[in-house]
C-alpha cells in the first residue's frame, strides 16, 4: 500500500508538474512578442494601465449608473462604465476626424466592440441605430465610408479620390430624405466648430479635406440592408486590406482581414495618421483598444487554460 500511494503520489505530483507547465507555456506564448502576426498582434500596444479592468474583473458584474442593468465593465446601452470602473481611470482618445458607426438594429448589443469606441473617444464618436442616420449628400465631399467593395480605395489614395468631391459636384437629389435621424448620442453636435482638429488634414496635406469617416457596425452578413441605403450611396469607400482580426467572434467563411468594428476604427486611424497626416506613429490611438485588448488576452488565456489551444 506504501509503494502504490508512493508510485501515486509521484504519479498525481508528475501530472501537476506538467498541467503547470503546459498552464504557464501557454500564458507565456500569450504574454511573450509574437512570431507573426496573428499570434498576438496586441502585445506592442502602448495602453493605459489596465489595472481597473483586473479589479473590476475580481469583484464581477457592477450596475450601470444610469440605467442600474447589471454589466461587466461598461453598459453597453448607455455607453458608459459600470460602478465599479471609475471614469477617471478610464482613457481618453483624441481623434483627428469624427466617426459616425451606424449600429444594425438586430446587431446584439452585448456582442458589438462600437460601445468601445464611444467610451473612450466620446467626443468624437457618434452611433446611430439604422435606419435612423444623418443626411451625408451635401458633405460627400468630406466624408468616407470604410467598407470593402469593387470601388474601394486605400487609405494613401483618400485625398487623390477626395478631390473629385466637390461641392458642385455633389448630389442633392436625396433631400426628401428624412431629416430627423434619431440619434443614440447627440451630445457631440454641432461638430464642424467643436474640435479645430478637424481641419488637421487640409493643412498638412494638400486637397485632403476628410472631417468624418462612417463604420457600419454588424454582422457581415447584415451589412447589404444598410450599404445599398441611398444615404450612403455616392461616399468615398475606403477598404483596409492589410490586417488581420483578432476578434474572438469572428465569423467562419469570411476573410480574416475582415475587421471587429473597433479594429476597424484603430487600423484606419493608424494608416490615416502615417498615410495622410504624415507623422510618425507613436500608439496616439493605442488606447481605442483598452478593452478589446483586456478581453481579447482573458479569453486566450481562458481557452489556453481549458485546453482548446
Amino acid at each position: 500500500q506504501l509503494t502504490m500511494s508512493l508510485n501515486s503520489s509521484t504519479h498525481l505530483n508528475e501530472e501537476n508538474a506538467q498541467g503547470a507547465k503546459r498552464n504557464t507555456e501557454c500564458l507565456e506564448s500569450l504574454l511573450q512578442t509574437p512570431s507573426s502576426f496573428q499570434d498576438n498582434p496586441l502585445q506592442q500596444l502602448q495602453l493605459a494601465s489596465q489595472e481597473v479592468l483586473e479589479k473590476a474583473k475580481k469583484s464581477g458584474r457592477s450596475k450601470c449608473p444610469r440605467c442600474n442593468s447589471s454589466r461587466m465593465f461598461y453598459c453597453y446601452t448607455c455607453f458608459v462604465p459600470v460602478e465599479t470602473v471609475p471614469t477617471t481611470e478610464i482613457p481618453t482618445v483624441k481623434l483627428p476626424v469624427k466617426i459616425d458607426i451606424i449600429k444594425h438594429p438586430n446587431e446584439t448589443d452585448g456582442k458589438s466592440t462600437a460601445v468601445h469606441a464611444k467610451l473612450l473617444a466620446p467626443d468624437d464618436v457618434t452611433i446611430y441605430k439604422y435606419p435612423c442616420i444623418p443626411e451625408y449628400g451635401e458633405k460627400r465631399h468630406e466624408i468616407a465610408l470604410i467598407f470593402p467593395g469593387p470601388n474601394s480605395v486605400s487609405v494613401k489614395d483618400i485625398a487623390f479620390h477626395l478631390q473629385k468631391y466637390t461641392k458642385k459636384g455633389v448630389c442633392a437629389s436625396d433631400d426628401d430624405c428624412s431629416r430627423e435621424p434619431l440619434l443614440k448620442q447627440a451630445k457631440i453636435e454641432p461638430e464642424e466648430e467643436k474640435n479645430p482638429n478637424e481641419c488637421i488634414s487640409s493643412n498638412r496635406s494638400e486637397g485632403t479635406r476628410l472631417k468624418k469617416i462612417i463604420f457600419i457596425d454588424s454582422t457581415w452578413n447584415q451589412t447589404n440592408k444598410i450599404i445599398t441605403d441611398e444615404r450612403l450611396q455616392g461616399l468615398l469607400q475606403i477598404e483596409l486590406k492589410t490586417r488581420k482580426t483578432c476578434f474572438w467572434r469572428h465569423q467562419k467563411g469570411k476573410p480574416d482581414t475582415y475587421l471587429s468594428t473597433i479594429e476597424a476604427i484603430y487600423y484606419f486611424l493608424v494608416d490615416y495618421h502615417q498615410e495622410i497626416l504624415k507623422e510618425s506613429y507613436k500608439g496616439q490611438y493605442d488606447n481605442l483598444l483598452f478593452f478589446f485588448s483586456f478581453m481579447y488576452t482573458l479569453i486566450k488565456d481562458a481557452k489556453c487554460c481549458a485546453g482548446k489551444e
